[in-house]
């Protein structure tokens, strides 16, 4: 008799790299970069190895970066120290991810420095 384990996961480091390089929808389309990461990491993270914690980095990143741009517009007022903010919500938002995503392709876990840990 064979016994079959449903509570297996499977170890998809592509789905891991999409699932970080869904963060760039910002950049393409203006939406989804939090929404498109949530419903992967909702959806997978009892299926694929390593999906809820890279899921967790990916939101609380997400979550940080609107964070500071909603403290950093009104902080354009303020002898435009706003901008720096936005500024690294710019950059941040763009490299992080693909480094993240190499990292994931390689097996390796997440590094968001900077982030606020909303969900740990």
């Amino acid at each position: 008799m064979e016994v079959i384990n449903h509570n297996a996961k499977r170890v998809d480091n592509n789905l891991l790299v999409v699932t970080h390089l869904t963060q760039l929808l910002y950049y393409i389309t203006g939406f989804g970069g939090l929404v498109v990461p949530l419903i992967l990491w909702l959806t997978q993270k009892d299926k694929v190895v390593g999906m809820d914690e890279h899921g967790k980095a990916i939101v609380n990143l997400q979550l940080t970066l609107i964070l500071i741009t909603f403290i950093s517009i009104p902080g354009i007022l303020l002898l435009g120290l706003g901008i720096l903010g936005l500024i690294y919500v710019g950059f941040a938002g763009f490299i992080i991810p693909i480094v993240n995503a190499v990292k994931a392709g390689n097996g390796e876990p997440p590094t968001y420095f900077g982030t606020i840990r909303f969900l740990s």
